[in-house]
């Protein structure tokens, strides 16, 4: 029997209501459940096939022991290395790699000194920054946001000159995004599930939570719903990510990635609405199956985004030429 375990914390809709949907569907020699950690012996973790990841980013030791399950052989969705290693500053440079519009951005040492640190351990840094020129290329209002996180956590706006140092001065060792505001006509927030399933949900970050989520969405045409699908894709793809979302804003008809690197993004019954919960469960659901069906007790059986794959072929041309 082979098993598909969701790791998750604090939300109450999605997990059950996941694996119900694998159990209800029967695949042969496949069940899921929710996950149980009693014990994390080192390189051993037979229990699962598949395991969704819905809580690691919040939990060290739940990253410690899914990058233990993996390095055993169970497909763990999101990768946890992969996940480990970006930030949402290193996801804009790979979406320009990847020919995606993102807003101007710049990152930004933390404006207190980390633990156990102080001026001689930045003595590369210089002070002051040039400030001038870093508002010039962003230009107000801008996002001020941290490089790593989500949920909107530490995230202002800012205004001018003044009000960014005011809130600067909050930050304390987060190390921040001084980013582009992007004036929108319209705003998606799009899941991708198996970098194979795109689900489009008009969005609007400017609304009260209960009210982001379009509840009679305008029609798009066919010729946008390409347009943003593949943009979805190239994101997704280049960075790897099996359960996603990608948050994309339209100005001038050109579709601008403001937030996409979501591995565990909200799902949510009461927030997401009927239909879009509908929908993540179900593909959820059927990539979960797919992939306990396609998994293999030995070797690795992660995903890998095309940045990395492609780095490594391109390696092994290199020792190739060199006869290594």
């Amino acid at each position: 029997m082979k098993k598909i375990g969701i790791l998750f914390g604090k939300e109450n809709t999605f997990p059950q209501a996941f694996v119900d949907r694998v159990n209800a569907k029967a695949p042969k020699g496949i069940e899921a459940e929710f996950v149980k950690v009693d014990k994390v012996v080192q390189g051993v973790c037979d229990e699962y096939a598949v395991i969704i990841d819905r809580i690691s980013q919040d939990i060290p030791f739940y990253r410690a022991y899914l990058k233990n399950a993996a390095s055993a052989g169970v497909a763990v969705i999101n990768n946890p290395f992969w996940w480990s290693a970006d930030d949402k500053f290193f996801n804009n440079a790979l979406a320009t790699m990847v020919g995606v519009h993102v807003p101007k951005t710049v990152i930004l040492p933390s404006n207190a000194h980390p633990t156990d640190t102080d001026e001689q351990s930045m003595r590369n840094l210089a002070y002051p920054l040039d400030w001038d020129a870093i508002f010039e290329y962003i230009g107000w209002p801008a996002y001020f946001k941290p490089f790593a996180g989500g949920g909107w956590k530490n995230v202002y706006r800012v205004t001018d000159r003044d009000d960014f140092f005011d809130k600067y001065n909050q930050t304390g060792q987060l190390v921040m995004m001084l980013q582009e505001e992007i004036k929108f006509t319209e705003y998606y927030r799009c899941y991708c599930l198996g970098q194979k399933d795109i689900k489009l949900m008009e969005y609007d970050p400017r609304q009260p939570f209960h009210m982001q989520y379009a509840k009679e969405p305008k029609p798009i045409t066919a010729k946008m719903k390409k347009l943003l699908d593949n943009t979805v894709m190239r994101l997704c793809v280049g960075l790897g990510y099996d359960f996603n979302t990608v948050e994309l804003a339209l100005r001038d008809g050109k579709p601008y990635a403001i937030d996409f690197g979501n591995p565990a993004p909200d799902a949510d019954y009461h927030s997401v609405g009927e239909e879009n919960f509908e929908w993540v469960v179900e593909n959820a659901a059927d990539m979960a199956i797919r992939r306990a069906k396609a998994h293999k007790k030995t070797g690795m059986n992660l995903t890998w985004g095309k940045f990395i794959t492609s780095a490594v072929e391109n390696r092994k041309v290199n020792v190739k030429a060199l006869n290594l």
